[in-house]
């Protein structure tokens, strides 16, 4: 049963990356939007002085949103190819079938460095979007999913 539970676990986990990412795709004007205005640090009154730079190159912009929703898709199919694995190796040994964590692994710790790495660090502590109404909620947000990924990963890691 716990095999079928961490299979299941790196499905979702999978199905939660790639929505992202398809979801980031279908809306690309607005993600665009989002992460430039993120970025052009405007709008802090709160910290209004920074240590860093704001970032309002069209092209870096448009770069820093692709490489988001590449992590985003590369995540997902590592963890859809984790879940297959499992799958495939659910009646194995119990050294096998943790040997098939691999991709499983992989994918839900990429998840956790784009939601608590690039969202978390970046977004939230160099880029300061706190302190915007619509990067709050982005952070808050991210910093449950990085928590979600980083619970995926914890039950799929513990040993058979």
């Amino acid at each position: 049963m716990l095999r079928y539970l961490k299979t299941a676990l790196a499905a979702f986990a999978s199905l939660f990356c790639l929505f992202y990412a398809l979801q980031n795709i279908a809306n690309l004007g607005s993600a665009e939007w989002f992460v430039g205005t993120m970025t052009a640090m405007e709008g802090h009154e709160a910290y209004p002085k920074t240590f860093a730079f704001a970032i309002k190159s069209p092209l870096l912009i448009k770069l820093m949103l692709w490489i988001i929703i590449l992590l985003e898709l590369l995540a997902g199919m590592l963890c859809a190819k984790g879940a297959a694995d499992l799958l495939r190796r659910r009646n194995a040994s119990s050294a096998e079938f943790n040997a098939a964590k691999t991709y499983a692994l992989a994918g839900s710790g990429l998840a956790v460095i784009i939601w608590f790495g690039i969202f978390g660090a970046f977004g939230g502590a160099f880029f300061q979007m706190w302190q915007v109404e619509a990067g709050v909620n982005a952070l808050r947000d991210a910093s449950f999913y990085a928590l979600q990924h980083a619970a995926v990963w914890l039950m799929i890691r513990a040993d058979d």
